[in-house]
């Protein structure tokens, strides 16, 4: 059974930082496209950043030398590491997972090509 779960969400200043965690389980981990959504209230989920199985790195335009996702083969674990937070990046975060035996570019095939995603944990930035 695949399970995905994030933490780290919570509350913090325009300009502040948060580190997402999110822990897989239930398939190799190695072996999927990882990616990070968000949604905001009243707008579409899009992606946020993805990592391949080179360790290659997407990042929408509005995130870019602000966040960092990485992962942890050993931990099962993928991080995104928020930094200079703005009150526009408030929103759930999700994580989600293509399995492919090597990924490439699961960033850009986007939300429909997930094949499981966790619950969410909520991101809130004041100004």
């Amino acid at each position: 059974q695949v399970e995905l779960v994030e933490s780290g969400g919570g509350s913090v200043q325009a300009g502040g930082s948060l580190r997402l965690s999110c822990v897989a389980s239930g398939y190799a981990f190695n072996m999927a496209c990882m990616v990070w959504f968000r949604q905001a209230p009243g707008k579409e989920r899009e992606a946020v950043a993805g990592i391949d199985s080179d360790t290659s790195e997407s990042y929408t335009d509005s995130v870019k030398d602000r966040f960092t996702i990485s992962k942890d083969n050993a931990k099962n674990t993928l991080y995104l590491q928020m930094d200079n937070l703005k009150p526009e990046d408030t929103a759930i975060y999700y994580c989600a997972a293509e399995l492919v035996a090597f990924c490439r570019g699961g960033f850009a095939r986007g939300a429909n090509a997930m094949d499981y995603w966790g619950k969410g944990t909520q991101v809130t930035v004041s100004s």
